[in-house]
């Protein structure tokens, strides 16, 4: 495991160090914010099946339309159709075949100058439009000084960028009028000041927000390789009854050499043995959750994601049954 000390994690504080806590209007599914009594409804598993969905991507986007696959829902990157043009119009006819998911890249939950109005307006404006199923974004920066960077970027783990995060969590979810999924990031590198260990940190910014996590599993292998960490460890950590979505990615070695090995997270491959196994275990841990199959670069054909989905839909529809079995 990480050796960042284990901290007791206090409520957003505001000056003077005095504990406060924002106004709590009601999110669906289940749950206001900064329940003091933690009797939330489970984030729970959305309306979409507990089965393995691929990125919709636009070298697939005909194939999907004229031969409508054996697929149980898609996920898309939000700011791909947020304007107008063809391709809202794709997913508009998508949208009534398979139930969706928005994952955005852009809102920057960790921007200390807070979120994008604009942004949010346009987003909040795509899922009125589309409906999806389930909304999700990541637990990173990529603006400063209103420069978007092209890039998912890290944040120290500390209290002052925990209150950040929760701060502009509360605002996305008020101005989309539901609960998001914040998805846990993959990293390469530490701060050197990083008081909160990454797992207490998002279970920490759900807990105070309501929000669900997405597990990303190969994110999970990636930084627990990259950093010494224990992979079991940290899905042990996250609390079942707030995963919403899992994702499965592929990921490419490079090697420095002198036993100097980075794992870098391309989703450009299919996912690799241990993370499969990985995954059977976040699923004996947080029961059979929707699950996503990334791949965003070096794209192959239809059929190769679909391929990946069918072998997720086997370990869902074998956890589907050990719990039929224990409920038994």
């Amino acid at each position: 495991m990480d050796q960042a000390p284990t901290i007791t994690l206090s409520r957003s504080r505001g000056g003077g160090g005095e504990t406060h806590r924002a106004s709590a209007p009601a999110l669906p599914c289940g749950g206001s914010r900064h329940d003091d009594d933690d009797r939330r409804q489970p984030c729970g598993k959305s309306v979409i099946a507990s089965r393995a969905g691929i990125g919709l991507r636009f070298q697939h986007h005909r194939e999907v339309l004229e031969t409508r696959p054996d697929v149980a829902w898609f996920e898309v990157h939000s700011e791909n159709y947020l304007g107008g043009g063809p391709t809202p119009a794709t997913l508009d006819r998508v949208r009534r075949d398979y139930p969706i998911s928005l994952h955005g890249v852009a809102l920057s939950l960790g921007s200390a100058e807070g979120l994008s109005q604009t942004h949010l307006a346009r987003l909040r404006a795509a899922v009125d439009r589309f409906e999806p199923d389930l909304v999700s974004e990541h637990l990173s920066w990529n603006v400063v000084d209103h420069a978007y960077l092209a890039d998912l970027l890290p944040l120290p783990m500390t209290e002052e960028a925990l209150a950040v995060v929760v701060r502009n969590v509360d605002h996305a979810q008020t101005a989309l009028g539901r609960r998001i999924l914040i998805e846990n990031p993959s990293s390469y590198l530490r701060y050197r000041h990083s008081s909160i260990p990454e797992w207490e940190f998002l279970s920490e910014v759900a807990r105070r927000t309501g929000c669900g996590i997405l597990c990303d599993v190969n994110n999970i292998f990636v930084s627990a390789s990259n950093h010494g960490w224990s992979a079991r460890d940290y899905l042990a950590a996250l609390p079942p009854e707030t995963i919403g979505e899992i994702h499965l990615a592929g990921h490419a070695l490079r090697d420095f050499g002198n036993g100097r090995v980075l794992r870098i997270d391309n989703h450009g491959s299919r996912v690799c043995a241990k993370v499969w196994d990985l995954y059977a275990e976040a699923l004996r841990r947080f029961g059979p959750v929707p699950t996503l199959i990334e791949w965003d670069t070096d794209i192959p054909p239809l059929a190769t994601l679909i391929d990946e989905a069918r072998r997720a839909d086997a370990l869902l529809g074998d956890e589907r049954r050990a719990h039929r079995t224990v409920a038994a």
